[in-house]
């Protein structure tokens, strides 16, 4: 059985005995966005409060923090979303199916890396403890041949997006023969750069509202409240600040599946040592002794 057909009978199975749901099913659904059915709710409730116990309750250097889902939009341009939170991405037109440009060509690399693989497999078999693999891959033609092929594609694939070449993204595609998973075709549309924030406004009317993108990085909120959390809990370095909550991303809607829904629940924490603090304290413009 394929893995897919394996995680849409899970997926059932979580419907079934009310543990997740589409979300607004009963309007046909919304793609990539789920709810947390009743045993779901009380399961997703048990584990989190077992991790919150076990990571902050009995720990005296670890403090957890609950930051808004708003925050103020110059924090994303510091912290880099604004300007490189984004996905090159490409659609084939038979399929209409969307794809990250950067994981076709990924994947692509990936075969070849395996094809290298199954010749050194190949390889130890036939020579049993006399084979050298180092020796083989600098001699054998194929591997080399292949090693070339990967290094090449690499070397590309660094090129356009270190230089935001989205016109080069596609050329690289189409040179290397790439085909639709789906189709099986090779009819792609131009590559386009694809923002991954959620955006939204924030004011009494929109004249003087403030645009804001829902939250992207879960541990944002932690960064930006660590020193008031040390101040005001006088605390001392080491200091872990955990927090939970939602973490919101356009990527998620490349998949319908659950693993990758919009607002999926994170637990993350920051472990802050004295030259991390430090630079926590002049990212935001206050110097620490």
């Amino acid at each position: 059985m394929a893995n897919d057909d394996k995680f849409k009978k899970v997926i059932s199975h979580a419907k079934e005995y009310g543990y997740v749901f589409q979300s607004s099913e009963i309007y046909d659904g919304l793609s990539a966005v789920y709810d947390y059915a009743q045993n779901g709710t009380e399961l997703k409730n048990n584990i989190r409060n077992y991790w919150w116990k076990a990571m902050v309750q009995m720990h005296d250097n670890i403090v957890g923090i609950d930051a808004a889902i708003f925050m103020h939009p110059t924090t994303w341009k510091a912290s880099g979303h604004v300007d490189a939170f984004n996905d090159p991405l490409i659609d084939n037109k038979d399929s209409k199916k969307r794809y990250r440009a950067d994981v076709l060509v990924e994947d692509f690399r990936e075969k070849i890396v395996d094809k290298i693989k199954k010749d050194i497999a190949k390889a130890r078999k036939r020579f049993g403890d006399a084979f050298d693999e180092n020796q083989f891959r600098e001699t054998n033609p194929n591997v080399l041949r292949r090693q070339k092929q990967i290094d090449d594609i690499t070397d590309r694939l660094t090129k356009v997006q270190d230089e935001g070449d989205l016109d080069g993204f596609k050329q690289l595609i189409l040179d290397l023969g790439i085909v639709c998973p789906v189709s099986g075709s090779k009819n792609w549309t131009d590559v386009k750069q694809f923002n991954l924030m959620f955006g939204t406004k924030l004011g009494a009317s929109a004249e003087s509202a403030m645009d804001l993108y829902l939250r992207p990085e879960t541990a944002q909120g932690i960064f930006v409240n660590f020193l008031n959390v040390q101040k005001t809990g006088r605390l001392k370095i080491p200091l872990e600040l955990l927090k939970q909550g939602k973490h919101l991303e356009m990527r998620s809607l490349l998949d319908n599946s659950y693993l990758e829904c919009v607002n999926l629940n994170k637990w993350k924490c920051n472990f802050s040592l004295n030259l991390v603090h430090k630079k926590i304290g002049l990212i935001i413009g206050r110097k620490r002794a």
